[in-house]
């Protein structure tokens, strides 16, 4: 995000629950580290919207009192942060060598032929993105995977894949009606 393109976007205005959580993050740290919280404000705006827009980004750093780009750096150098809008299952499969050597490429593949998207896209009714991912520290239990950034799942043989899906459709299902 250069400085031309932050002057373009106006900050996110903030709810007042919003606000609270983020000063319960920056209660935390001594008063002058309060950017020390940036990386749970970016969290929290991305529990609350699915993902970090560029004027979510200002919004933080105008609250943390940092510099856009400096907030821009940790939302783009952690891939847990969302920049762009995701389904509402994100599927990270890990395909780093201990995994890949246990069937990460072939289980990313799978996945991508069961719900009919590249890796990187996202289901046409928005229900799912899958995403190849770096090393998600779980290597003897490959292969596996992170659904929405905090549910792991190990061993994931082609039927456990097709519980996973089957199940997370019936979870997405549930929530509509």
């Amino acid at each position: 995000m250069s400085t031309d393109a932050t002057r373009s976007v106006e900050p996110m205005p903030l709810s007042e629950a919003t606000r609270q959580r983020f000063a319960r993050e920056v209660a935390k740290y001594p008063p002058d580290q309060k950017q020390s919280a940036v990386m749970a404000c970016l969290a929290i705006i991305q529990q609350e919207q699915g993902w970090v827009s560029p004027a979510a980004e200002l919004a933080v750093a105008d609250y943390l009192g940092m510099a856009p780009m400096a907030v821009h750096e940790v939302t783009t150098f952690y891939n847990m942060y969302n920049q762009q809008p995701v389904g509402r299952f994100k599927l990270n499969v890990c395909t780093n060598l201990p995994c890949a050597l246990r069937d990460g490429a072939r289980t990313l593949q799978l996945l991508a032929e069961k719900l009919g998207v590249q890796p990187g896209g996202t289901t046409a009714d928005g229900c799912f993105t899958l995403q190849p991912s770096e090393c998600l520290g779980a290597c003897a239990d490959a292969p596996v995977l992170l659904v929405n950034d905090r549910h792991m799942c190990s061993f994931m043989t082609p039927e456990r894949l097709d519980q996973l899906i089957e199940g997370l459709r019936a979870a997405a299902a549930e929530e509509r009606a």
